[in-house]
C-alpha cells in the first residue's frame, strides 16, 4: 500500500507524457472509421489491467497474449494512422527547430516568404475562378516537404501571375485536373495528386478537391485554397479544417497570416 501511494516526479511524467500520446493520437483518427476499433482497443487493456489488479491469472494471461499479439494487428490496421501521427511529430519538431533560425534570416535579408505581388496575382485569380465557378485546388508550402506530391505532377517552375493559373484550372486545360502547388513567388508543379482524408465528419456538400484538400493539410503543414466548381464558394484550409471566405480581402488576410507566422 506504501508503494501505491509512493508516486515520484518521474511517475507524474511517464503518465503525462502517455496521456499526451493517445491525445495526439486522437485527434489524428476524430472521425474516421479506425476511431472504433481505438476506442475497442483502450477498452480491452483496460479490462486487462482490472483483471490483472484482481489477480485473475487465467483470464489476465489470455487477454495478455491477445493484446501483444494485437501490436502487430494494430500496425497494420492504424498503418495510416500511424503514419500521420510520425508526420505530425516530425513536421512540428523541425518547425520549431527552424523556426528561429529563419527568422534570423527573414531579419538579416529581408526576406518575405509571399511578395504584395504574387498575392495579388492569386486573390485575382482565385475572384475570377469563384465567378466563373471553376474549381481550383491551390497548396502553399510551408515547411513540409512536398516533393512526393510535385513529383506526381508536372513541373513549371513560373512565376505567379494570374492568367497562368486561370488558365491551368480551365477545365479544357490538360493540366487543370489535380493540385496546383506553390511554393512562396513561384509556381512549382500542376496536375499533382494530394491524398484524401478519410474523415467520415466532413460536410457532404465537399467534393474530392476539399477531402483532398484535407488530406494534404493533415500530413504537412500546407496550407489549401480551394474553389468549389459547383458553388464557386472559396474555402481555406489548414490543419485538417475547412473555413469558407466570405470576400477575396478575407482570403487576403489569411494568406498573409499564414506566412507571418
Amino acid at each position: 500500500m506504501i508503494d501505491f501511494v509512493n508516486i515520484t516526479f518521474i511517475d507524474v511524467l511517464d503518465i503525462l507524457l502517455v496521456a499526451l500520446l493517445i491525445y495526439e493520437f486522437y485527434r489524428l483518427i476524430r472521425g474516421t472509421s479506425a476511431m472504433s476499433i481505438f476506442i475497442g482497443i483502450i477498452f480491452l487493456y483496460v479490462v486487462w489491467i482490472v483483471v490483472k489488479a484482481l489477480n485473475m491469472r487465467l483470464l489476465s494471461t489470455i487477454l495478455g497474449q491477445v493484446l501483444g499479439v494485437g501490436v502487430i494487428a494494430m500496425i497494420v490496421i492504424f498503418q495510416q494512422e500511424i503514419r500521420q501521427f510520425l508526420l505530425h511529430f516530425g513536421n512540428r519538431y523541425f518547425a520549431g527547430r527552424n523556426k528561429l533560425k529563419n527568422r534570423r534570416r527573414a531579419w538579416f535579408r529581408n526576406e518575405v516568404a509571399i511578395s504584395q505581388e504574387a498575392l495579388e496575382e492569386i486573390t485575382a485569380a482565385c475572384q475570377y475562378l469563384s465567378e466563373t465557378r471553376t474549381g481550383a485546388l491551390i497548396v502553399f508550402r510551408h515547411k513540409s516537404s512536398l516533393d512526393n506530391f510535385i513529383e506526381t505532377g508536372d513541373r513549371i517552375d513560373a512565376a505567379v501571375h494570374r492568367r497562368l493559373i486561370e488558365n491551368l484550372f480551365f477545365k479544357n486545360s490538360p493540366l487543370h485536373d489535380g493540385a496546383l502547388i506553390m511554393t512562396q513567388n513561384r509556381i512549382v508543379a500542376a496536375r499533382c495528386i494530394l491524398p484524401l482524408t478519410d474523415r467520415a465528419d466532413i460536410n457532404p456538400s465537399y467534393g474530392m478537391r476539399h477531402r483532398a484538400a484535407i488530406g494534404i493539410s493533415e500530413v504537412t503543414d500546407a496550407e489549401v485554397v480551394v474553389v468549389s466548381e459547383e458553388t464557386g464558394v472559396i474555402s481555406y484550409v489548414a490543419d485538417g479544417q475547412i473555413t469558407p471566405m466570405q470576400s477575396i480581402a478575407e482570403l487576403r488576410l489569411k494568406l498573409e497570416n499564414s506566412y507571418s507566422k
